[in-house]
This record gives C-alpha cells, structure tokens and sequence, in this order.
C-alpha cells in the first residue's frame, strides 16, 4: 500500500497512543462507507484501517519506523479482521449509528432500545430584560415553537383504530447487517433499517394529522418566573417544556438565557449598582442635601461639605438582591461630579475675590494670576 502511514492519519512521527486513536476514529467515522458514499472513500477507509493496524501496535510500528512498509508485509489483518484486535474499531461503529439508537450489538436487548421511549430535545430561548426586570425579577409571559405529542394519535403516529406491525425487512431490530470482506479479513457491517429508520416497526396507515410523525411542530404561550439579581448569561431551567418525547418518552426541558438591556443613568459591578451625579462647587464646598434616583425610586443623598471631585458616596442596601438569596442585596454607589464654572458675574467675582483675599490667595499681579485667573475666564 502506498502512501507514508503517519500522513494518512495526519500525525506527527511522534504521536502518542491516545493521539493515534483520536485521529483514527475521526478519519474512519468520516470515510466509512456507510456514512461517505463518496468515490473512493471505501479504499480511503481501508487506507486508514491499515495504517491504523500498523501504528497501534507497538512492535510494528517500531519495525516500520526502521524499515518502512516492507518491515510490516503481512502483519496486521493476516488472521482476519476483529472488532476487538482494532483498539477502539468497535467505538468507531458505536458513535457511527449512535444516532440511530444504539451501537453495535444484537438480540432483543438492541431491538428494545431501538422500540423504547425516546427523550424529547432540549430547546433554548434567548430573553431580553430591561435593567430593573433583571435587578428584582418577576413574571415574564414567553413564546416557544416546539414539538408536541399529537392529540389525534397519541403520539403513535398510527391513524386512530389502526396500529403498527414489525418490520419485515429488519425482523423489528431496527438495523441491518451486512458481511463485507477486505484485504484484511471479514467484518460485520451494521446500519439502520432504512424500511422502519431504524424503529424496528412500520405504520400501516399513517395518522392524517401529524402525517405519522406522531408530534406536531406548536407555538405555546408560557409564564415563566424572573427571581431577582439575575444578570447577563444566567440560564433558567425551566422542565418538561422542551420537544414532547418520541413513543412515551419524556419531554425535553427549556432553557432560557437571559440578556440585560444597558439602563441610560445605572450600571452594575456584581451586586452593585453605580451612577453618578453633578453637583456645584459650591455645593461641594458647603454640603448639602439632594434627592437621587435609585432601582427603588428617589432616595436622599447627603453630600458632605469639601466634598472632592470622583468622590464616591455609599447607599446601603439599595443594589442588586443576591442571585438565591435576595435579603441580601448589593450596595448603590454614586460617583460625585464637581460642576466648575468657566464663566461669573461682577457680584460673585467680587464676592469670590473677597473670599480668596480672606484665604490670602490673590498674588500682588491681580486676579489674573491669582485663585480667581486660574479658575474662570473673563
């Protein structure tokens, strides 16, 4: 066979067992001739297989590492190929027809699990919240597409007073086996029933309803509850609204991810909300009272007097109510701006040239230079 054995599985000279494997099965599930029905994928597939036979086996790949392919003519595959000989071929199969109910194997075991309840999907739905939706939660009334049982059959997918029967092609296995013989040996090939898709029964006459799908595509209204401290990407579980199940089996669940709107005056930092406000300076300089908006509606502020510009002020208990346990809740933090004015009036530069003088901050050059020049602009 032609062809370097560690460029066909796409590994380094190097690779390690572990590695080996994982590229082996991602080449073999993709070039497998039930899966890839590609010309040339078949030889492909045996390509692989070979190489796989080789490099898994430390003996002959240390003789093809020294003398290439002709160290391993005849080793690997000369008694026959075996599922359990290939270390790993039969999980390749199992994820193969993973979706069709199972993996490789036989017998009435296979068939039940093939015929048994099969769990619906679970659905996600992406929810925006305004900030205080998020900040102490409640009801939100959602709509969601999903599967449902369909009420004209019972979810059997068989027209009311008819049933299904067991399908001959497969004898109610759901799969289909096929002996296939290769340089290597001979090997079981196993696939799902294209009669039945791999239930193991056949509809005689189909519901008119679902069309003997046995579930209907439906919008349903639902109320979900929003708890309080929420934030960006938290997830909601809510159960059984996913896609009704197949042959009895259970519901799926929902999930929705929450996404918080921006608010225009608050942010948050964890379980804390911050914002700012501007005051004058000399409502900085002589303190004073103001009433501030807040998640809870207005609440009043006190401002110290020689309040400093970025100064950070503290509401207790008025943040966000911790996620799972909302007595506790965060803090409002306010960020304190100093509103300088860049022009004044004759009267409150006289009274400010008084004050400066006081303070004994005018230079013998005038106001221009002085605390009053570096302040304002005439």
């Amino acid at each position: 066979m032609a062809g370097d054995y560690y460029q066909i599985l796409g590994v380094s000279r190097d690779v390690d067992k572990d590695e080996l494997k994982r590229a082996y099965r991602r080449l073999a599930r993709k070039y497998h001739p039930d899966v890839n029905k590609e010309a040339g994928a078949e030889e492909k597939f045996k390509e692989i297989n070979r190489a796989y036979e080789v490099l898994s086996e430390p003996e002959t790949r240390a003789r093809y590492d020294r003398f290439g392919e002709a160290g391993v003519a005849g080793a690997a595959g000369g008694s026959g190929f075996d599922y359990g000989d290939m270390g790993g071929f039969a999980d390749i199969f199992e994820t193969i027809f993973s979706g069709f109910g199972g993996g490789v194997g036989t017998g009435a075991s296979q068939s039940r699990r093939r015929n048994g309840p099969v769990r619906g999907d679970d659905l996600r739905l992406d929810l925006k919240l305004d900030f205080r939706e998020a900040v102490f939660g409640g009801e939100k009334q959602i709509r969601i597409p999903h599967l449902e049982s369909c009420q004209t059959c019972n979810g059997t997918g068989a027209k009311p007073g008819t049933g299904v029967k067991t399908c001959s092609v497969c004898s109610g296995s759901g799969q289909v086996r096929r002996a296939t013989r290769t340089p290597f040996g001979s090997f079981a090939q196993v696939s799902a029933c294209t009669t039945c898709n791999g239930t193991g029964q056949v509809i005689e006459d189909k519901c008119g309803t679902c069309h003997g799908a046995g579930r209907q595509q439906e919008t349903k209204k639902l109320k979900i509850t929003i708890p309080p401290g929420v934030d960006n990407g938290t997830r909601l579980r809510v159960s059984s609204e996913g896609d009704a199940g197949v042959r009895g089996g259970t519901p799926g669940d929902l999930y929705v991810y929450l996404f918080v709107e921006t608010d225009k005056e608050f942010t948050r930092e964890g379980i804390n909300i911050k914002s700012e406000i501007s005051v004058s300076y000399l409502q900085a300089i002589l303190g004073c009272s103001l009433s501030i908006n807040t998640v809870d509606g207005k609440e009043e502020l006190t401002i110290p007097a020689g309040t400093q510009p970025n100064t950070v002020l503290t509401l207790e208990n008025k943040g966000v109510p911790k996620l799972g346990n909302p007595v506790s809740r965060g803090n409002h933090l306010i960020s304190v701006k100093v509103n300088i004015p860049t022009r004044v009036n004759s009267e409150e530069r006289e009274l400010l040239e008084k004050l400066a003088a006081v303070r004994g901050e005018v230079t013998g050059k005038g106001n221009k230079e002085g605390f009053l020049g570096g302040l304002f602009q005439k």
